[in-house]
């Protein structure tokens, strides 16, 4: 299973405002466990960054001005995910915002339910608790203290790790334990169970070692342990 978590920095919040994406970064799954495949684009937005936003993640305009046009690097950003899920946190945000820059290159949109949201993964998780990715950082025990700014690469990086650990960790179907905050250890649960025979299997063993069995144990007398079995 091929999934892609992403990331996006933009000038603002509405791109039917005129806001426009800054940077793309994504990281490749496969059987939720990093390949090592990345996507990493800055883009010019054509319009100037405010303030607000370059706080956010230091992306300005002398940085971003020599730096490619969304349509040039579409091709390629549409070809590395393809149709594998798109593990994002607050996909709302960044799926409208990708889907509005391919519209502007009048290319297909990506369909909202290829997109998987972590942030409701964890609200649902963790009722009522901070799932900002520095808070389901601290939760899970993942260093992020490189994150001192917003970066798509990078976050999308760090949001792997905690992706995997929403799910159950590096490897969900086998059942592994995780620790929670206070250092005890929970319990995941496998999906998987295993199911009757529909044929029972015919005994391996034939009747003379069954037999010889049976007179082993009767020579050991009536205070044989296995006599008082069953």
């Amino acid at each position: 299973m091929r999934e892609i978590v992403l990331d996006t920095e933009t000038t603002g919040f509405d791109p039917e405002s005129g806001d426009r994406i800054v940077e793309i970064g994504a990281v490749e799954l496969h059987n939720h466990m990093p390949t090592g495949r990345t996507f990493h684009e800055y883009i010019n937005p054509q319009r100037p960054m405010p303030q607000s936003a370059f706080e956010v993640h230091g992306l300005g305009d002398d940085f971003l001005r020599d730096k490619p046009l969304f349509h040039l690097i579409a091709p390629a950003f549409v070809d590395f995910v393809q149709d594998a899920k798109l593990i994002i946190h607050n996909a709302a945000f960044d799926m409208k915002f990708i889907n509005a820059e391919l519209q502007f290159c009048k290319m297909p949109a990506i369909p909202w339910e290829q997109a998987i949201d972590t942030l409701a993964i964890a609200r649902k998780r963790f009722p009522g608790s901070p799932a900002t990715l520095d808070a389901l950082c601290r939760r899970f025990g993942i260093d992020n203290s490189s994150r001192t700014l917003h970066g798509a690469l990078l976050d999308s990086e760090i949001l792997a790790e905690v992706y995997l650990e929403l799910i159950g960790g590096r490897q969900p179907d086998f059942g592994l334990s995780t620790a929670d905050t206070s250092g005890q250890t929970q319990e995941v649960q496998s999906q998987w169970r295993p199911s009757a025979r529909p044929t029972p299997l015919s005994p391996r063993i034939t009747e003379e070692e069954a037999a010889a069995h049976d007179a082993l144990i009767e020579s050991m007398g009536d205070g044989a342990l296995w006599k008082k079995q069953g």
